[in-house]
């Protein structure tokens, strides 16, 4: 690992205290936080991770998942190791929670170069956990936006505000997992907190960063059609225009129920399409997904898409084609 001194800490007493995310972990010298990845040593806080880079493909953008930003083209994504939260069910497990994943060094200025190289409309910082990869997506992030390229941040939205806040300055879009409207279930079993997550979404849409949000639905832990609502009115308290996603769970790591009933994705999306204009089904294989972007005011289609393949069809400079609504999307 290749260790850089971390940003947004302070000595104390008692060590170090990481405030990076709301954990404000306090670290004595040699122990790292518990994203595994922020370690004190001798007073000073330092990210193991910089430049580690664990996956990188060119991707849809619509894979983030992002619908409504640049839809159709094409982004370059990297990701590293370590997460700031512990979900037994994480679909990503085997790099987000295991730091013994292989990982190869890039820098900053080579990661923006192959994304140029390879005609991406710009970075996605994803797979795990990106705010805990906070200095190097700065510094990739900056030089990025130099060479004119866009900024994705693919984020679970445990994140102080101060640190956000320079994001902000960066980040054009972001995907936020919004993975429940429950306190005790965030504290108890994702280890975690629901209001910093609120707090994040709200932040970013006020600073006019370009947000979807993605739920994934997992038996027994957020499967209750109330709670869920829950999810869609706060977003509609924001801009009932900001796309949801509903992801099926299927079992992985250390969560074995069996994956989620599809009926029951298509139950929570009616309901939500009362509240919402966009509301998404993903990661289900089969033909029942709902993919597809129809005006909210006319419902023509206006991007239609079948898996990851996406065709425009009527809209330009962000309205439909037909009525003229706005509807929202970034291109």
């Amino acid at each position: 690992m290749t260790l850089k001194e971390g940003l947004y800490y302070k000595k104390k007493d008692s060590g170090t205290e990481c405030l990076l995310c709301p954990h404000n972990c306090t670290l004595k010298d040699g122990k790292n936080g518990i994203c595994g990845t922020r370690e004190n040593r001798d007073g000073k806080l330092y990210t193991a991770i910089y430049g580690e880079v664990t996956s990188a493909a060119m991707d849809p953008i619509e894979k983030k998942p992002l619908y409504h930003f640049y839809p159709g083209s094409k982004i370059f994504s990297i990701g590293t190791k370590g997460c700031n939260l512990s979900c037994p069910f994480c679909q990503n497990w085997s790099i987000s929670q295991s730091l013994s994943s292989a990982s190869k060094y890039y820098s900053p200025d080579e990661i923006v170069k192959t994304a140029v190289a390879n005609g991406s409309v710009g970075i996605a910082y994803t797979y795990s956990e990106p705010i805990i990869w906070f200095e190097f997506v700065k510094d990739t992030g900056l030089l990025a936006k130099e060479n004119g390229l866009k900024n994705v941040l693919v984020t679970n939205g445990f994140v102080n505000q101060a640190p956000l806040e320079e994001m902000m300055e960066f980040i054009d879009a972001m995907n936020i997992d919004f993975k429940c409207h429950n306190s005790n279930t965030y504290s108890r079993i994702l280890k975690g907190g629901l209001d910093p997550v609120k707090d994040t979404i709200k932040t970013a849409y006020k600073r006019g960063c370009f947000i979807e949000i993605t739920t994934l639905i997992v038996p027994k832990v957020n499967d209750n059609i109330n709670e869920l609502m829950k999810i869609a009115e706060f977003i509609s308290s924001i801009d009932k225009r900001i796309p949801w996603h509903l992801s099926r769970y299927y079992p992985s790591y250390k969560y074995n129920e069996s994956a989620t009933d599809i009926d029951f994705i298509s139950k929570v999306w009616e309901s939500a399409t009362e509240i919402l204009d966009y509301v998404f089904t993903g990661n289900i294989h089969s033909g029942d997904a709902k993919s597809d972007t129809l005006c909210p005011k006319c419902h023509s289609v206006l991007i239609s898409r079948r898996g990851y393949s996406t065709t425009i069809r009527d809209f330009a400079d962000g309205r439909c084609g037909k009525c003229g609504c706005d509807i929202g999307i970034v291109c």
